[in-house]
């Protein structure tokens, strides 16, 4: 009798931890499977019909710092114009950061001026032309107004370059702009173990025009350029003078 009840109670026991150990693989399973299934997809939030189409996808707006700091928004474009991506990609523009500034005519008179780019809207017909003081505000934020005189400072100060004196000779901005010169401020200033007299030497830089034929050599008249420390300082005290001056 006693052998018996001690076979049922091992018997019980036996049951009892196959019953828990079941309940536990199906718990790991059911949670096994649960971080098997994929995450819910979040629903996509429809674009407000109230006219701010692309307010979902943040700033729509390209600002290009090469050849010049301008910026272009698609909002304007897509949403208050209605003009559709296709009308500009792949034929006007292409869908790639940079290719425009890699092709090397991106530019006034190589490009826009003759209808490319955005000259091809921008002509004064169907859009404001490329061309104007307060048109260029609007994409660059100022008039784009040359300095008639330059001053560079690195890598060594203070060489000058009279920019007036050089349009007032005939040249246009694309005869130096982009092939020799950035058309942004301080760019070759930015390289200045390349913007070197050697470099000229080799034809680069000013040396392009200023190799004794075209221009006086740039290896002479060296003081017409350099107008060293000195020079620079007098140069901002007569500036000072002149604001003060002004300011009575």
């Amino acid at each position: 009798m006693r052998k018996h009840n001690k076979f049922l109670l091992a018997l019980s026991l036996t049951l009892f931890a196959g019953f828990i150990g079941a309940q536990m693989l199906t718990a790991n399973e059911a949670k096994q499977g649960r971080e098997a299934e994929p995450a819910p997809t979040p629903a996509v939030q429809p674009a407000p019909a109230n006219g701010k189409l692309l307010d979902h996808l943040g700033d729509t707006k390209v600002i290009s710092v090469e050849p010049v700091r301008q910026m272009f928004s698609h909002r304007t474009h897509v949403v208050q114009y209605k003009i559709a991506c296709v009308d500009c990609h792949n034929g006007i523009f292409e869908q790639k950061w940079g290719a425009a500034r890699a092709k090397g005519d991106y530019t006034h008179e190589d490009a826009f001026d003759k209808g490319l780019y955005c000259g091809v809207c921008h002509d004064g017909k169907a859009a404001f032309a490329t061309v104007g003081e307060q048109n260029c505000v609007t994409c660059h934020g100022s008039n784009m107004v040359a300095p008639d005189m330059i001053y560079f400072q690195k890598p060594v100060r203070t060489v000058v370059f009279d920019h007036k004196d050089h349009v007032d000779k005939g040249m246009k901005c694309a005869e130096c702009h982009l092939q020799l010169f950035d058309t942004r401020a301080g760019a070759a200033e930015e390289q200045p173990e390349k913007f070197v007299m050697q470099a000229l030497y080799d034809g680069k830089y000013c040396g392009a025009c200023h190799d004794g034929k075209a221009a006086f050599a740039s290896d002479t008249r060296c003081t017409t350029c350099h107008i060293g420390v000195r020079g620079n300082e007098r140069r901002l005290a007569q500036s000072a003078e002149g604001k003060g001056k002004n300011a009575k």
